[in-house]
Parts: C-alpha cells; sequence; structure tokens
C-alpha cells in the first residue's frame, strides 16, 4: 500500500528509543524527512547511527515554552516545513495514589500534557495554512483502562487525549487530522524498568503471549498520519495484543 508520505517531513518527540524511534523509522521507511527530539544528544547519535534514513535529531528540553518555541523553529529550519507532529513523552513516576503529590502531579502535567498541547498548537498553525496535516500523540493503554500503579500517567495522558480529541474537530476542515494512539505492553526500557527487567510475567498476561515490538508499532502509526488514513479523526487507536478487554 502507497502510504502518500513519501517527500513529506516529520518531527518526532521522544524518538530516540522506544516507540518514538520506532515510529520515526517507519516513517523514514517510507520516504518521510524525519527529525527526531529528544534531552539526550548520546541517545540520538545511537539513534541516527542505527537508522541512518533518519534525517537528523534535536537537542531539546520541552518542559519550557522557550523549549517548544525552539524546538518548532529548529524543525523548520531544518526542513523547510512540519507536515507530521507524532507527540511522545516519557512516563513520569510509577505509583498509586500515595505518589501523587502536588508536584508530582504538576511535574507530569507539565511532562506529559502541558508540553505536548503546546507543541499541537505550535504546529498546527503552518499545517491549516496549506491545508494538509498530521499530529499523533502516541499516550497509552492506560487511558483507556486506568492502571492502578501509573495514576500520574493515567491523569496527565487522559488530559491530553481529551484535548487533542477537541482539537481534531475544529482543524479537520482544514485537512488536519488529530489522533492518538494508545500502546499497551511493547519491548521498551521502559516497560523493562518498570518489571525490574523481566517481562517474562508482562507477555503471559498479554492474550497474544507476547509483548509489542516498537517497529510494528511504528508501522501502525505511520498510516494513522498517511494520505488513506485523511478520514481517521478524533480516534484514540489501542494496540495492546487483546490487552483491552471493554468494547469501547
Amino acid at each position: 500500500m502507497d502510504l502518500g508520505l513519501n517527500g513529506k517531513t516529520a518531527l518526532v518527540t521522544g524518538g530516540s528509543s522506544g516507540l518514538g524511534l520506532g515510529t520515526a523509522a517507519a516513517l523514514a521507511d517510507e520516504g518521510v524527512n524525519v527529525v527526531i527530539a529528544s534531552r539526550s544528544r548520546e541517545k540520538i547519535d545511537a539513534a541516527l547511527l542505527k537508522h541512518p534514513k533518519i534525517l537528523s535529531g534535536i537537542e531539546c528540553d520541552l518542559s519550557t515554552p522557550d523549549g517548544v518555541d525552539g524546538l518548532v523553529s529548529t524543525a523548520i529550519a531544518r526542513l523547510g516545513q512540519v507536515d507530521i507532529v507524532i507527540l511522545n513523552a516519557g512516563g513520569p513516576k510509577a505509583g498509586g495514589y500515595e505518589v501523587g503529590t502536588p508536584e508530582a502531579i504538576r511535574g507530569a502535567l507539565e511532562q506529559n500534557l502541558v508540553s505536548m498541547a503546546t507543541l499541537a498548537q505550535a504546529a498546527v498553525a503552518p499545517m491549516i495554512e496549506r491545508d494538509w496535516g498530521r499530529i499523533l500523540a502516541i499516550t497509552s493503554l492506560w487511558v483507556r483502562q486506568p492502571s492502578p500503579g501509573l495514576i500520574l500517567s493515567n491523569t496527565a495522558r487522559s488530559g491530553l487525549t481529551a484535548f487533542l480529541k477537541t482539537m481534531a474537530t475544529q482543524v479537520a476542515r482544514h485537512g488536519v487530522t488529530v489522533n492518538t494512539i494508545q500502546p499497551g505492553f511493547h519491548q521498551t526500557d521502559r516497560l523493562m524498568a518498570l518489571n525490574g527487567g523481566d517481562i517474562s510475567r508482562v507477555a503471559d498476561a498479554v492474550p497474544s503471549k507476547t509483548v509489542g515490538d516498537p517497529y510494528d508499532f511504528g508501522k501502525v502509526a505511520a498510516f494513522m498520519v498517511s494520505e488513506p488514513s485523511r478520514f481517521v479523526n478524533g480516534v484514540s487507536l489501542w494496540v495492546d495484543g487483546g490487552s483491552y478487554t471493554g468494547l469501547q
């Protein structure tokens, strides 16, 4: 299938590892000029070495408005324009309600809601002018089915999902789609860290009896921002091997 992405441009935040890198690699394989963003120069360099089709990387901190503005302007300078934005940020501290101190809640909201929403706002105006654009946020299955052990992530990412759902209804008439993709358990450093390096029990709990591959996930994300998906808007798609047990 031709995804109609050859020659498009993309900015992928959190793109130096995990699901962000899997998505960046999948887009690059489709002929997209991809710039990845990360706080770690070391991780960026390793990602570019492993995936030479990815154009370049930008070291940045999105915890401040200046960081967001700087990222967008740098990406535009390198790419000419940004057609696709993949919103992706690392998860906040794990734990239940007891970890939800005011400081921790504010930090999670800043990392996983405010920075991502601000980036979406900054990127969408030029997309509207061109009558084409794609914004896709990598959130979490736990937005749909909250995990007792990830209360900060549940809270912040649910807020982002609501923000983007509303935004989707406002920009669709300009040829811009806004969606979220909700991963379940995938083979990432984050999953390993949350499970002490042993994910065998996690895999056993998934109906498919395996965890997901970040590069397979990236291909699903690539379809979500493709030309054939232009009528897919305001959607939250879960990619979880059947872990979610609800009907909608």
